[in-house]
C-alpha cells in the first residue's frame, strides 16, 4: 500500500478541548489533517458523561470500543442520564502517578479511543492527535487509546520526544510499552501500559501513526534524526509567535519593557539544516495569515501549521461567548496577547490572551484559591525517605515550599488545567460556589482573521489558506 499524500494543512493540536473531533473532523473532511488535542481527555471525557453526554455521540463512539466490558466500566462510572447539572460538582478523575491505577488507564485509553473515533467518522481524509512530551505519564495510554481507533499521525511538542517512536512501534504490536519519567533526585523511573493485561487479550497488530515532531530548533531536529530510534516521520517547526506554550529563548532569559521573553538569532531555525536531514516539514506560527503558504513553500516547507484561525471557527471547542469575544476583538485588532514567561507550571512562556473576566486579569487571578486537583502538569520528585511526590508550582505557595522549592518559582503562577477546561465550558463548579474563571491563549499573529467571513467555519480556513496560495 502506498503511503498517504502529505497533507499541506494541519490544524494544530489546541488543548484542552479546543481541538475537539468537531473541529478536526471538519478538517480532515476537506483532505487537510485534522489534529484533536490528546491532552486531558480523560477528565473531558467524565465531564462531558456527567453531562449527559448531549447527542449521545460519546456513548456512540464506546459501543463500538473493540473490549466492550471495559467501555462498560469508564460509563459506569461517569455518565449521568440527563445530565447532572452545571451547579454540581463533577466527580474527579484518577489523578496522573507513576503508582499502577486500572481505572485510570481504562479512562485514558477510552477517551482518546473515542476522540479519535469521532474525528474519524464519515470521511476518509487525515486524523492526528497531539500530546506534550511534558505530559510523561498520561502518554503510553492515551497514545494506546488513539491508535485503537486508528490515528494516521501522533504529533509531539513541549520536550525532545525520543521515545515515542518506540513507543508507537512496541503499541502497533499490543506490546507493553514504557517511557521514561524525569523524576527530580531519582533516576530510572517509567511510566507504562500493558495492553495485553488491560484488554484482557491481544488484538490484531494496529497500523502505526506517522510521528510528527514539533521542534523550534533545528539542532533538536538533527538531534532526533540522527537514529532509526529517535527519528520521527517528520517536523513541525514552530516560531515563538505560535499559540500556547513556546520554547524559551537560548541562553539566559532577557525580558522586554512588556516583561516578555526577547528572542533573538540565536533562536532563529536554519531551514537549510532541517530540509538537509531529509524529512519532510511544516512551518507554524503566524503563517495562517495571507501568504503565509507561499512563504512556507518558498522555504522548502510541505506546508503549515495554523491554530488561531481554526481556534476562532465555528467548529472550535471554544466556549461560544468566549470564542465570539475573542474573534469581535481579534478583527479589531483590539485584542493583547502576551507572551507570559511566569504563567505556565512547566516554565515554558505561556501565551495568555487578555480578555475580560479571565485569569488573565490581575483582580481575577488573585481573587481565584491556589489548588492544583488535577494535577495534569505536575512534577515528581524524590522524597527523602525514596519515596515519589508530586509538586506543581501552581498549587498553593505553603504547601510547595514544603515540597523543597523556593516560593519565587511559585509567583505569578497560573493554573492552566482548570483555566483551559474553563474556556471549553468544562470548568469544576465547587462546593462552596466557587466556578472556575477561564484562561484563553491564542497565537499572537492576530492578522490571520484577514479574508475570512464573520463566523468563519473550519471549511472557510482551508479554502482560504489554500485558494489565497494557489492564485
Amino acid at each position: 500500500m502506498s503511503e498517504p499524500a502529505r497533507p499541506v494543512l494541519i490544524q494544530g493540536g489546541m488543548g484542552v478541548g479546543v481541538s475537539g473531533w468537531r473541529l478536526a473532523r471538519a478538517v480532515a473532511a476537506t483532505g487537510q489533517l485534522g489534529v484533536v488535542s490528546g491532552t486531558a481527555l480523560d477528565v473531558t471525557l467524565a465531564r462531558r458523561l456527567q453531562r449527559g453526554d448531549p447527542g449521545g455521540h460519546l456513548r456512540r463512539a464506546l459501543a463500538c470500543f473493540p473490549v466492550p466490558e471495559v467501555a462498560e466500566r469508564v460509563l459506569g462510572r461517569y455518565f449521568v442520564p440527563g445530565g447532572s447539572g452545571r451547579d454540581v460538582t463533577y466527580r474527579p478523575v484518577p489523578r496522573l502517578g507513576l503508582r499502577y491505577s486500572r481505572a485510570r488507564d481504562e479512562l485514558a485509553v477510552v477517551a482518546n479511543f473515542a476522540e479519535v473515533f469521532l474525528a474519524k467518522e464519515d470521511h476518509d481524509g487525515p486524523v492526528g492527535v497531539n500530546y506534550l512530551e511534558k505530559i510523561q505519564l498520561a502518554t503510553p495510554a492515551a497514545a494506546y487509546g488513539a491508535m485503537l481507533a486508528g490515528a494516521d499521525f501522533v504529533l509531539v511538542g513541549a520536550g525532545i520526544p525520543a521515545e515515542i517512536p518506540r513507543l508507537l512501534d512496541d503499541l502497533a504490536e499490543h506490546r507493553t510499552a514504557r517511557l521514561s519519567v524525569s523524576v527530580a533526585g531519582a533516576e530510572g523511573h517509567t511510566a507504562g501500559i500493558d495492553p495485553v493485561e488491560l484488554l484482557g487479550h491481544r488484538l490484531t497488530p494496529l497500523a502505526r501513526p506517522r510521528l510528527l515532531a514539533i521542534v523550534s530548533s533545528h539542532v533538536l531536529a538533527a538531534y532526533l534524526a540522527r537514529s532509526p530510534a529517535t527519528r520521527p516521520d517528520g517536523f513541525v517547526i514552530e516560531s515563538p509567535v505560535a499559540g500556547g506554550h513556546s520554547a524559551p529563548p537560548r541562553g539566559r532569559m532577557v525580558l522586554d519593557a512588556a516583561g516578555e521573553p526577547v528572542y533573538g538569532p540565536r533562536d532563529e531555525v536554519d531551514l537549510g539544516k532541517v530540509a538537509a536531514l531529509g524529512l519532510p516539514y511544516w512551518l507554524a506560527g503566524g503563517y495562517g495569515t495571507p501568504g503565509g503558504l507561499e512563504r512556507a513553500w518558498a522555504a522548502g516547507a510541505e506546508g503549515i501549521q495554523v491554530g488561531s484561525a481554526f481556534a476562532l471557527c465555528r467548529e472550535s471547542g471554544l466556549d461560544p461567548v468566549l470564542r465570539r469575544r475573542l474573534r469581535e476583538r481579534t478583527a479589531h485588532r483590539a485584542l493583547q496577547v502576551r507572551n507570559d514567561p511566569r504563567a505556565s507550571p512547566t516554565g515554558f512562556p505561556f501565551k495568555i490572551a487578555e480578555v475580560e473576566g479571565t485569569v488573565s486579569e490581575p483582580e481575577v487571578y488573585e481573587a481565584r484559591p491556589r489548588l492544583c486537583d488535577l494535577g495534569y502538569l505536575r512534577s515528581s520528585y524524590a522524597r527523602p525517605d525514596g519515596s515519589i511526590g508530586y509538586r506543581c508550582p501552581a498549587e498553593p505557595v505553603d504547601v510547595y515550599v514544603r515540597k523543597g522549592r523556593p516560593a519565587e518559582e511559585a509567583d505569578g503562577r497560573r493554573c492552566l488545567c482548570n483555566g483551559l477546561l474553563a474556556a471549553i465550558g468544562l470548568g469544576q463548579h465547587r462546593a462552596d460556589g466557587y466556578d472556575e474563571p477561564p484562561l484563553l491563549t491564542l497565537g499572537q499573529d492576530t492578522a490571520f482573521l484577514d479574508g475570512l467571513p464573520d463566523d468563519h467555519s473550519a471549511a472557510d480556513v482551508v479554502a482560504h489558506l489554500l485558494l489565497g496560495a494557489l492564485r
